[in-house]
């Protein structure tokens, strides 16, 4: 299948004439029957308008080859979800890891530094996946629920995490600090997402002048 007819398909689909998908494009309505019927080829900065329009990637114009763009949205979801299991997992050992050390062993300290130890790892892969894969998220709705969904879970976690180890140990005068290390990790969090939303809106407004531009 050419572009051309690639480009038709993907206009039927949206029941739109060539004048209208013209007009969006702001080019002439002749210039998108070239397009379609294999006379001429979009310029790039056409190419890039087509693809933003109708949501696809310019592989998927060129090529047709939508399996690999599936595949690859696929392994990014799938290495989203291994990252943020490992996380939590990593919050749950540290817990182990504490009772452990201090029960256990009798060694409190050791028990503390290991607490500590896979809290970072954890709170850092979840980072790790904010700037990763983060990106890779188009709805701001879905950003919200994203990070809502960590939040909840780093959250619960800890309030789990204190009061087992209050009960288990009977520190209350120092385990609220567990609460002091919830509400940093929810700040970290807040902040990435907030940082990643500006960035993606920064470049959307870049995007615009340059369309309007040409």
């Amino acid at each position: 299948m050419t572009i051309g007819e690639r480009l038709l398909n993907l206009r039927k689909e949206r029941n739109l004439s060539q004048e209208d998908l013209a007009n969006e494009l702001n080019v002439s309505r002749q210039s998108i029957s070239k397009w379609e019927t294999n006379q001429s080829m979009p310029d790039f900065d056409k190419i890039v308008s087509l693809c933003k329009y109708f949501n696809i990637t310019t592989d998927e114009l060129l090529t047709g080859n939508k399996d690999i763009v599936a595949a690859k949205e696929m392994n990014i979801k799938t290495n989203y979800a291994r990252n943020l299991a490992i996380s939590i997992g990593l919050y749950i050992f540290s817990l182990t890891a504490l009772i452990l050390f201090a029960a256990g062993f009798n060694q409190p300290v050791a028990g503390v530094c290991a607490f500590f130890t896979f809290i970072a790892i954890a709170t850092g892969l979840i980072i790790y996946n904010s700037i990763m894969y983060g990106k890779k998220r188009k709805k701001e709705k879905n950003d919200s629920l994203q990070t809502k969904l960590v939040i909840e879970v780093v959250n619960t976690l800890c309030v789990v995490l204190y009061f087992l180890v209050s009960f288990i140990t009977n520190a209350w005068h120092i385990t609220w600090i567990i609460f002091i290390i919830m509400a940093s990790v929810d700040t970290i969090i807040k902040l990435l997402f907030s940082v990643k939303d500006d960035e993606e809106k920064d470049e959307e407004k870049e995007e615009i002048k340059d369309e309007q531009g040409n």
